[in-house]
């Protein structure tokens, strides 16, 4: 089997949803990691019109694949024939891609909208920061209701739908401005849920190979090149030709 190429910019987290579910079924893979102002640029827009990342191109079926959510179908379908992360009956098959379309559609925006008026934003919207925010508490507490006395979103085992919410769950702290200590505050089930889904040896070796591609590209967590202070000034940098993050 040839490896699958995964086209990423390291700090966000939709592109980990893709490598976690990769790393755990033992898909080989080899990754392109390019900067976040290059997504819009081609070969990127080659691969994915809308300039988003991930994006896959699969040699062992010449595929090309972007939305992380179709990404991680179609590894299910077509690489987990043991059935690992899934279940094949009717229930349990619907099931999971009902929790999967609710990752990426009432997770994914909300939490990645509450951390840009939180901290990227250039000027200060309360408002904004107010629905948001409160938006990221709800999403929490329908989950944390749902897993109260159980461990797993669907069925007995860890599936791909669970792994889908990890790497946003991991920020969600960013996303509501706390301490990441307190990120769970309130929500013992999710922590718990959490706790069971990173304590995976693929999870952590996601989160290695995140924390080496970043300081290659000399990156905070936020994507922003190390030393900056707002977002404001990394666009200034970057429109003035004078952007400091390392090349590949």
């Amino acid at each position: 089997m040839q490896p699958i190429r995964v086209w990423i910019t390291p700090p966000g987290p939709n592109p980990w949803k893709v490598i976690f579910v990769m790393e755990e079924l033992g898909i080989p893979y080899e990754v392109k990691s390019i900067k976040f102002d290059d997504v819009k640029k081609k070969p990127m827009t080659d691969i994915n019109p809308n300039g988003r990342v991930p994006a896959i191109e699969d040699p062992n079926t010449n595929l090309s694949l972007w939305e992380s959510g179709a990404i991680i179908t179609y590894l299910i379908e077509q690489y987990d024939k043991e059935h690992a992360l899934t279940y094949t009956d009717l229930v349990g098959k619907h099931h999971l891609n009902q929790w999967l379309h609710f990752q990426t559609s009432g997770q994914g925006p909300y939490y990645g909208a509450a951390g840009w008026f939180l901290l990227l934003h250039p000027e200060k919207l309360p408002s904004a920061i107010d629905r948001y925010t409160k938006q990221v508490t709800r999403v929490l507490g329908v989950i944390d209701g749902w897993l109260d006395g159980k461990e797993w979103l669907v069925g007995d085992k860890m599936t791909y739908a669970d792994m889908a919410w990890a790497p946003w769950n991991d920020r969600v702290n960013t996303s509501l401005g706390v301490p990441e200590p307190n990120k769970f505050d309130g929500f013992p089930n999710v922590k718990a849920w959490h706790d069971r889904v990173t304590g995976r040896p693929s999870w952590q070796r996601s989160m290695e190979l995140r924390a080496r591609l970043m300081d290659e590209q000399g990156l905070m967590w936020n994507g922003m090149p190390k030393g900056t202070k707002s977002f404001a000034e990394y666009e200034a940098k970057i429109k003035a030709g004078d952007d400091t993050t390392p090349k590949e």
